[in-house]
């Protein structure tokens, strides 16, 4: 079952707030210390923790410290990034996916995606470079989420429902998909759409605002939608 909104709000509000950083660090007789993540040595050394931390053992040891580089990529973070070591598929480097995002067995995920909290994505699904999914989107099995699309996320206000993609779904580059807008088995939404309405299943819609332009595939729009298992291999 899919996460509500009012438990990720609440999981977010309850969430210890965190400021990480990395700092390079070179002096003499650098100690190491408890409260932080120290490698190196003594007169090289890296640090990694929370910034308030990492400040502390800079003033306290400027003595030792000859000079020093700071690297910070968020402030006040209240959502780790997903820990991928355990999943069964192949994402690219420079996706940024959130912590309680659910992603399928030989799934794909491509360079420059964002999955926001509580999104899930079914076996075998590529999300293309660049794609936006915003908090509790649902994605199903062998889907193609096109290059810059945008299925737009529900965390407020919780009573909005989340955008639902069933399977074998394929949605263009650029298109946008709206909240609460439900998109039924094997549709196909074409490139740069805007969707405000449901898509039934099998269908063609595309356009500004989305229409359906068929209501079952053709045999040239199967071929042009045709996914290719040789992508999704791990």
């Amino acid at each position: 079952m899919s996460q509500t909104a009012e438990e990720i709000i609440q999981y977010i509000k309850e969430s210890k707030k965190k400021t990480i950083v990395k700092v390079y660090v070179n002096g003499h007789d650098l100690p190491t210390d408890s409260h932080i993540e120290v490698f190196g040595t003594k007169s090289s050394r890296i640090l990694i923790g929370d910034l308030d931390l990492v400040q502390a053992y800079l003033k306290q040891y400027q003595h030792c410290i000859t000079h020093y580089h700071l690297e910070q990529n968020s402030r006040n973070s209240a959502i780790p990034l997903l820990d991928m070591r355990a999943i069964n598929a192949r994402i690219e480097p420079g996706s940024i996916i959130r912590e309680q995002v659910s992603i399928g067995n030989q799934a794909v995920i491509m360079m420059g995606a964002i999955i926001n909290i509580g999104c899930k994505i079914g076996d075998e699904t590529m999300i293309d470079m660049g794609a936006v999914l915003g908090g509790r989107v649902e994605v199903g099995k062998r889907c193609h989420i096109g290059a810059g699309a945008v299925l737009a996320g529900v965390i407020e206000p919780p009573s909005a429902k989340p955008v639902v993609i069933e399977d074998d779904v394929l949605v263009g580059a650029n298109a946008v998909i709206v909240e609460g807008v439900h998109v039924g088995q094997g549709a196909v939404i074409g490139a740069g759409s805007v969707v405000l309405n449901d898509v039934p299943k099998g269908a063609v819609a595309a356009g500004n605002p989305a229409k359906i332009i068929k209501q079952k595939k053709t045999a040239e729009t199967i071929e042009k939608t045709k996914l290719m298992d040789d992508l999704r291999q791990i």
